[in-house]
């Protein structure tokens, strides 16, 4: 009998055995999804099947969804969905990970979930978050705006951990909140065993439900899972490809972590209370802003360009303290005796900005360019993009820029 899609199989290759699951393939290769839970190609050629059982029903189904039960005691917190993995779900007539998101769906996935709140979902767009654009970021804002405006306690982003970083910021900054919004996402797809999507979820809950007033990222803390840390949504950066523990605080400790599977928080520094501010939305970006990264004898032509091509403001991610070639130094007082705030930053990760120390620092600021303090240098980004959609008058900018809006500033980096 000849072997059909959803069958048990075993593959017999040069030199190796597999068995598991026949699933659909759209290319000249077997698939079968293994028992561990991974797909894995095998080229026709190569490989004989054997039938091991007959899937048992014709039609695979999805099992059916009972309505999502709200309970009096619970908070109501909102699941906002941008795309990412940990919005995900196997479709098993392609063997793809397709959205999911209907509240019952993501509870059937994440059970763990039911206990800490009720939940409203809602899609926002669905995007790879590299094609993430700062007018995507205003009509997110405006949507977490209008949920709290309606009564959710609480409110919960999934997105993709490649720019989380980005939207986090740009929220920090656009939007007052008297309760917690989090941004969660994963960095290995529902399908592998060694997903981290449950996990971060249920500790993004946990933080949703709780007092920590801020944006704020929640991601694994450790390559176990054994808790996740609550980070600074203006001071959390992803600093590796594809580990769980992929997100640090720079700069700053982070807020907290959630231990799991106790779900227990515990603070790790001061954070705005739930309640301690009014809602509020400052949703105005100027998109036209840039980020020049510096390196050894690179030409000041790119400053040129962006002086001359209607940018509305650079950032400059220098060397060390803040610093650029020398050459660099007249084009950086062209462009702000154009009207252009030009922000230094460093290519350092940790530390801070200081243009005082030697003389091209000096002659830097001379020429006009605002240090950047110990903020990321995608953090003075997206934050000039704010500052300048709240104001064109040059010296208020330079002075929000120098101003700690949503703890993107610290006065100290000395962590310990």
């Amino acid at each position: 009998m000849q072997a059909e899609v959803y069958d048990k199989v075993r593959v017999e290759t040069k030199g190796a055995v597999y068995e598991g699951t026949l699933m659909p393939s759209q290319t000249d290769r077997i698939v079968l999804k293994l028992k561990n839970g991974y797909n894995i190609g095998i080229k026709h050629d190569s490989a004989s099947i054997t039938l091991l059982e007959k899937k048992q029903d014709k039609k695979i189904s999805e099992p059916v969804s009972k309505p999502h039960q709200k309970k009096k005691s619970l908070p109501n917190i909102s699941i906002l969905s941008t795309g990412g993995t940990i919005a995900s779900k196997i479709d098993y007539r392609t063997g793809a990970v397709t959205s999911q998101f209907e509240a019952q769906d993501i509870l059937r996935a994440i059970p763990e979930l039911e206990d800490i709140a009720n939940y409203n979902c809602r899609v926002i767009y669905s995007i790879l978050s590299e094609n993430m654009r700062p007018s995507y970021w205003v009509e997110l804002a405006r949507a977490v705006y209008e949920e709290i405006k309606n009564g959710a306690e609480g409110i919960i982003i999934t997105h993709g951990t490649d720019t989380m970083m980005y939207t986090a910021a740009a929220l920090s900054f656009m939007i007052e909140t008297p309760v917690p919004i989090v941004l969660v996402g994963s960095q290995r797809s529902a399908d592998r065993p060694s997903s981290d999507n449950a996990m971060n979820a249920v500790c993004a809950a946990v933080v949703a439900t709780s007092d920590i007033a801020e944006v704020c990222v929640v991601m694994h803390g450790g390559t176990s899972d054994e808790f996740c840390y609550i980070h600074r949504g203006t001071k959390v950066r992803k600093m590796h490809t594809s580990r769980r523990d992929a997100f640090q605080s720079i700069n700053a400790r982070p807020i907290g972590r959630v231990e799991y599977p106790s779900r227990e928080i515990k603070i790790m520094s001061p954070f705005t209370k739930r309640g301690e501010k009014k809602l509020a939305l400052h949703d105005k970006l100027e998109s036209k802003c840039a980020l020049i990264k510096y390196a050894t004898g690179a030409s000041s032509e790119s400053l040129l360009f962006h002086s001359g091509a209607g940018y509305k403001g650079i950032v400059i991610e220098g060397t060390g303290l803040g610093h650029v070639s020398t050459e660099w130094i007249p084009l950086i007082k062209n462009a702000v005796e154009a009207g252009i705030p030009v922000v230094m930053t460093s290519q350092c990760i940790n530390g801070r900005v200081c243009d005082r120390v030697y003389d091209t620092g000096r002659d830097i600021l001379k020429a006009g360019a605002i240090e950047g303090e110990d903020m990321l240098s995608e953090v003075a980004l997206v934050k000039l993009m704010w500052a300048l959609g709240q104001t064109q008058d040059f010296q208020k900018v330079k002075e929000m820029m120098q101003t700690s809006i949503a703890g993107e500033i610290t006065r100290s980096t000395c962590i310990s």
